[in-house]
């Protein structure tokens, strides 16, 4: 049986070229029907009152990694669908980094059932080595939505090479300004906070220096869809926003809630490749992402299993996981805090992130279930809800949250956190 519903009075996100406004919406089975629908000809069963709550389209996600999605410990292919559907997550690009790295046609197969969709990147390099090439045109023809090194540089004349060589035509690659050898194995950035604390700490020049050697072959190859992977420190940004015309660039969502002169020592979130900035750093990457020097915010989804989450951050793969977090914590700093408008947001977590996939914007439009409700005023804690996701490495699992995904029509309406009643 058809079930209908419709949601009364939402601030409505309908394109990136409108502004937004009020308005009712129509839903049949998860179905988006019609906007501002004809309200004598609705036959629906309940109507709900949303005044408060955003209605738009679903959340892209650049770059997030899988290692085994059917087997996998920490998180598998379902899991991070119902994680991702439950966060509002539409579309997730998954990187080639995998335990058999995913570098060649038959190993990109993996889809999600519709609505959701599965974009995977091709591999830069055979095995994520970085000594050959992979076969790029192969796996560009095999769906692979652009090309991706792995979480450091590959080395300059292997990148050079298969750069020039343009097998990738007008596709997106995907490249890290990172330099593992200059890290000195530390975790934190090099800052003064760090060195209060004591953290082993990474220099800025571990993301600088690269960054220098992809702006110059950037301006060697006019035609080249360079994006910049998981920009972290405020040198990188200073550097960015003195190049004419930038390339793309991503930054993972938790350098935008967390630095190391705020975070609590006991908590999840201090291991990630790049490392966690300061305070300084995370302002500037705000400020980077509201005036579009950087692109997209990422989830980059790293899952752990609870066995490595137990080990010393010494002896632990960096990474956290929150496709359920992002929209509510970067609403409640980036809105909350900041007093970025809705649309802001939006631009960050949807329309930018499809830009940098090559992707059409996405639009909200009858017959697409690509779309959320969120409800800035909801209070809930991630250990109440159900994540979907089997990672461990859940930053804020014990901490109360304001602003939710309540439904989407990704997920099964029974799921839905909506108090219908009957209709006017």
């Amino acid at each position: 049986m058809v079930r209908q519903l419709l949601i009364r009075g939402v601030h409505l996100l309908e394109a990136p070229s409108r502004p937004p406004r009020r308005a009712d919406v129509l839903l049949e089975d998860g179905v988006l029907v019609a906007i501002d629908p004809d309200l004598s000809a609705v036959s629906g069963e309940a109507c709900v009152s949303a005044d408060g709550c955003w209605f738009g389209p679903a959340l892209v996600d650049p770059h997030s990694v899988l290692e085994e999605p059917l087997q996998g410990r920490a998180e598998t292919l379902a899991s991070l669908g119902a994680a991702a559907a439950a966060g509002g997550y539409g579309t997730v690009a998954l990187l080639p980094w995998a335990p058999t790295w995913r570098d060649r046609p038959e190993r990109l197969g993996w889809s999600w059932p519709e609505p959701l969709e599965l974009l995977p990147w091709g591999s830069f390099s055979v095995d994520g080595l970085d000594r050959e090439l992979a076969p790029h045109a192969d796996q560009l023809a095999a769906g692979a939505c652009g090309l991706a090194a792995g979480a450091t540089l590959p080395p300059i004349d292997l990148l050079e090479r298969g750069l020039r060589l343009a097998e990738m035509g007008d596709r997106p690659v995907l490249l890290p300004p990172r330099d593992r050898s200059l890290a000195q194995r530390g975790f934190v950035r090099e800052r003064v906070e760090a060195l209060r604390a004591g953290w082993p700490l990474d220099p800025p020049g571990s993301e600088t220096l690269p960054l220098e050697t992809l702006l110059n072959l950037a301006g060697d190859l006019p035609g080249l869809q360079l994006r910049l992977m998981n920009v972290s420190t405020a040198e990188a940004v200073a550097r960015l926003r003195r190049q004419a015309r930038p390339p793309m660039a991503s930054v993972c969502w938790w350098h935008l809630v967390a630095d190391s002169g705020g975070l609590d020592p006991a908590e999840d979130g201090w291991l990630l490749e790049p490392a966690l900035g300061a305070p300084a750093d995370r302002r500037a990457l705000i400020d980077a992402l509201a005036n579009g020097v950087i692109s997209a915010v990422a989830v980059h989804h790293v899952a752990l299993d609870a066995e490595e989450e137990l080990l010393p951050l010494d002896q632990r793969r960096p990474g956290v996981a929150g496709h359920g977090l992002v929209l509510s914590l970067l609403w409640e700093e980036l809105v909350g805090r900041q007093g970025w408008r809705a649309e802001q947001l939006w631009q960050a977590l949807c329309w930018g992130p499809a830009r940098f996939l090559g992707r059409p914007q996405p639009l909200l439009a009858p017959g697409t279930r690509q779309w959320l409700l969120f409800d800035p005023g909801h209070a809930w804690r991630w250990a109440d809800a159900s994540p979907g996701s089997l990672a461990a490495n859940r930053p804020c699992r014990d901490r109360q949250l304001q602003g939710r995904v309540i439904a989407t029509g990704l997920s099964d309406p029974a799921g839905w956190v909506l108090a219908a009643g009957p209709p006017n």
